[in-house]
């Protein structure tokens, strides 16, 4: 190992104090007033407003912010849950089945994640039109339940975690094929599972784009629309804009702190394979 120079934990240090002020800027505005915050120079310390700014978010009737944190956890939740369960089935079946077709089925999963999403935008929102899904969850929900990346990631972490002669052995002990990837291959993906979880919730919490066009119904909106809809008009409240950011960001952290352990051991242990 190599011995830490001086000049290194400086760096370290830069670093992390780049990557953290954004967040603790964000906290302090969200704990001032409007008044402050235009003051120069900015305060740099967090006030006593924190309390006042909320309740004036969570009572905004044009932004719906609480209406929008439901829709995005259940949407995210759905996305999540599906993916998971989609893309350890479906890189099983890649990894360790042998099928007619895999190869090609496999390389067509793979075009699919080099096309722009923004090139399907418009058919993609003429059929949750004919299908009167625009303004409602599933229009944000139904077209991410599967994606390609979570089918490539989990093929290629069966095939290097999962040894042919385990599934073998538990074909030998009887179990049919959904049996061993219920009891034998899902066991051994849960780092894996834990950093796709991850990922697909956080994409899915932040998703504007495709939000923006499809729940086009002010009073139904997604946490991101309704970070939006503070923004717009004559006058921004910074304060409270900040402090539904605030709001917004505390489901990632949550999310962080419970599986952290698994997410860095699966990211670690996927960079020892690699």
């Amino acid at each position: 190992m190599f011995a830490a120079t001086p000049l290194t934990y400086v760096m370290i240090i830069a670093t992390v104090a780049m990557s953290v002020f954004p967040l603790y800027y964000m906290i302090v505005v969200a704990t001032r007033t409007n008044d402050t915050v235009a003051s120069i120079p900015p305060p740099l310390t967090p006030g006593g407003n924190l309390g006042s700014n909320m309740s004036r978010l969570l009572n905004n009737e044009n932004a719906q912010f609480l209406t929008g944190m439901m829709n995005s956890a259940l949407s995210s939740l759905m996305v999540t849950v599906s993916v998971v369960f989609f893309s350890t089935l479906a890189g099983f079946a890649f990894g360790k089945l042998r099928f007619r077709g895999r190869n090609k089925f496999m390389l067509a999963i793979l075009i699919t994640m080099m096309v722009p999403a923004q090139l399907g935008v418009v058919p993609l929102y003429m059929l949750m039109n004919d299908l009167g899904w625009t303004g409602r969850l599933p229009a944000v929900t139904v077209p991410f339940l599967v994606n390609g990346f979570g089918v490539f990631m989990m093929r290629q972490y069966v095939t290097q975690s999962v040894p042919d002669e385990l599934i073998e052995a538990a074909r030998v002990d009887g179990c049919n094929t959904f049996r061993i990837y219920w009891s034998v291959v899902l066991p051994a993906l849960r780092p894996a599972i834990a950093v796709l979880a991850l990922f697909t919730f956080m994409a899915q919490w932040n998703e504007f784009f495709w939000a923006s066009l499809a729940m086009n119904d002010p009073s139904n909106p997604t946490v991101q629309i309704s970070l939006k809809l503070l923004s717009t008009g004559y006058y921004n409240d910074y304060a409270q804009v900040f402090a539904g950011t605030l709001l917004s960001i505390l489901p990632m952290f949550i999310v962080f702190i419970v599986f952290g352990r698994q997410i860095i051991g699966g990211i670690m242990e996927g960079a020892l394979k690699a």
